[in-house]
């Protein structure tokens, strides 16, 4: 039995790092794709970005031996996911390019609670009171950042609420995906959405686009690369150690996405900001306790 929780604690402390080694690249990838929105059009960088990642799956999954085009792929539940990953990466891009860095890091983190308030009521998932209740709590934390009916508001900040929404209809979609559909099948479809995402706004923003200079085709790159990266970290942490040791580390993106826009582009923190973060982050963990305690109720039980 010692033996046994040993290995699975060592298993827990892998799959942690590397959570933590993800959202590290996702707020570095976020921080670049701020930086080089000042220099290129927002839908040739979501076209080029999701391109690319697209090509790197696509290699990834032949690799492994995966067709890339079966009928699973156009099942209606993909399609749907297709829908909110559009949704998702475009909005939040969008919000990376016209409010800081750090305000839309931490209302992404609120994703965890719109994907069980949702779980509960599309998948019929059983969430008590104490759950409901963090819920609740956290998405007064979101309120308190965004400060609506205040002249503190900014509608911009609209735009990762819609980002955080999308990500969350994306997440809720990919748990009910095929499970013919590989990691790799189901990261060149999101890509792909998100080149069709960029392609969709720049025809109704109606810019062209430019030829990256030699400062935007490195930070095009490593965007790119860190993305693949940041994803890549992401499953591997979810396959290493048990789901509710492992999901809470997701919250050191905001950490991670708060200091770079402070150190990076000059962002402050303000007290509703951080009363705000709180609120989410501790709901979340709450959530996650709950979840963990009543699976082991349930397995006492059984």
């Amino acid at each position: 039995m010692g033996l046994r929780t040993d290995a699975i604690h060592r298993q827990n402390v892998i799959g942690a790092t590397w959570m933590i080694a993800a959202m590290a690249a996702f707020a570095v990838e976020d921080a670049l794709v701020k930086a080089v929105s000042d220099l290129l059009p927002v839908g040739q960088i979501l076209t080029i970005f999701g391109l690319g990642g697209a090509l790197i799956f696509a290699a990834i999954a032949r690799h492994q031996g995966d067709a890339l085009v079966t009928p699973d792929v156009f099942s209606p539940v993909m399609r749907i996911r297709v829908l909110f990953e559009i949704t998702g990466r475009l909005f939040y891009i969008l919000a990376l390019a016209l409010i800081p860095l750090s305000t839309a890091t931490v209302i992404l983190q609120a994703t965890p609670l719109v994907v069980v308030a949702s779980a509960a009521v599309i998948f019929g998932e059983r969430v008590g009171w104490r759950r409901w209740t963090a819920i609740g709590f956290g998405l007064v934390g979101v309120l308190i950042i965004l400060r609506p009916g205040t002249e503190g508001f900014s509608a911009l900040s609209l735009l990762a609420l819609v980002g955080m929404l999308g990500f969350a209809g994306r997440d809720l979609a990919s748990r009910a995906a095929p499970k013919s559909l590989s990691t790799a099948i189901l990261g060149l479809y999101g890509f792909l959405a998100l080149a069709v995402a960029g392609l969709l706004f720049s025809l109704w923003q109606g810019e062209a686009f430019r030829l990256p200079n030699a400062q935007a085709a490195l930070l095009l790159s490593a965007v790119i690369f860190i993305g693949i990266g940041a994803y890549s970290c992401l499953m591997k942490a979810m396959r290493a150690g048990d789901v509710s040791a492992v999901t809470p580390f997701r919250y050191t993106r905001l950490l991670f996405g708060a200091a770079l826009g402070i150190l990076l582009f000059g962002e402050t923190l303000t007290i509703g900001m951080l009363v705000g973060s709180g609120l989410i982050v501790l709901s979340g963990l709450f959530i996650l306790w709950r979840g963990q305690k009543r699976t082991a109720e349930v397995g006492a039980t059984t």
